[in-house]
């Protein structure tokens, strides 16, 4: 595309964006680097994503996983996005029709595939965090396949910003790109992690806050997990609206409701736990979670 047409589309869509009538699109491009002043702390992040075969990270297998590596300052400037690594997987056995149609990945594409560990081993050795677009989902199919993510603190960009809060009306990563105004190439797993990067990088709607910054905030901070172990059946929709959820699948203290909360917080629900919800004397188990357990089995 020449200058001069790249101008008359740019002039195009002011006029469409004026007009009050039409809301302008526009698609994701390459963010460039950001200069920043001399010394300024800066550390290595991976972005990552996944498109796997089912939703059981025990049973269901990768099939393709992206890698993004960027540069972010401890304010949560993104600073520069390194070149994406992608790489199909074969499962072993065929893939879903129902996940051939989401992401467009066949059994062609991958068959014979393999993920170099060796290459992703050594992009995750130096990242002081690893973030991906509900991590809850991405981290415990990556810890299987590569022990290494294990050690590494991780960052949720889709529940570790408030983006309802900030006028966005869904947690989808694609609802989220046109909330921020821009498409791109969607269910393909490199451009997922780009798209997401892009929506740290940019100042939150209503605070005006980078949103990387919103989410290293939330990243560092401690949470507790208040188990109600013995609470009566009859008392589950109590717990339900306060927020307790059933810990069947945690791998921790299965079949038991629970509740994440912040530190300042802990004190008060054991408080509501013991007047409110469980027999005299029983104390509830909590459990400490930081960043290098949340979204994972152990936490």
């Amino acid at each position: 595309m020449t200058e001069e047409e790249v101008k008359r589309l740019e002039e195009m869509a002011r006029t469409l964006s004026a007009s009050g009538a039409y809301r302008v699109l526009r698609k994701l491009a390459p963010r460039l680097p950001v200069a920043v002043e001399p010394g300024t702390p800066t550390r290595p992040g991976l972005f990552v994503d996944v498109e796997t075969t089912g939703l059981d990270p025990e049973t269901d297998e990768i099939i393709e996983i992206a890698i993004v590596p960027f540069t972010y300052a401890l304010d949560g400037r993104i600073i520069d996005v390194g070149e994406p690594f992608q790489s199909f997987r074969d499962p072993g056995r065929p893939i879903p029709p129902e996940v051939v149609a989401l992401t467009g990945i066949t059994d062609t594409m991958v068959t014979d595939q393999t993920i170099d560990l060796t290459t992703v081993e050594g992009m995750v050795a130096p990242a002081a965090l690893v973030v991906a677009h509900n991590a809850a989902f991405d981290r415990r199919f990556i810890e299987r396949l590569c022990p290494a993510f294990a050690g590494k603190p991780w960052a949720c960009s889709m529940t570790e910003v408030d983006w309802v809060a900030e006028g966005f009306e869904g947690l989808k990563l694609a609802y989220l790109a046109m909330g921020a105004g821009f498409f791109y190439d969607r269910h393909r797993a490199a451009n997922d992690c780009l798209a997401a990067i892009e929506l740290l990088a940019l100042p939150l709607p209503h605070s005006g806050t980078i949103a990387m910054s919103r989410l290293l905030d939330r990243a560092r901070g401690v949470t507790w997990r208040v188990w109600a172990e013995g609470a009566p059946f009859d008392l589950k929709d109590d717990l339900k609206r306060r927020g307790y959820r059933w810990g069947g699948d945690t791998g921790f203290r299965p079949r038991t409701w629970y509740i994440d909360v912040p530190e300042a917080k802990q004190s008060d629900e054991i408080a509501y736990l013991k007047t409110k919800v469980l027999d005299a004397g029983r104390e509830p188990t909590v459990q400490r979670i930081t960043a290098y357990d949340r979204f994972s089995k152990r936490g």
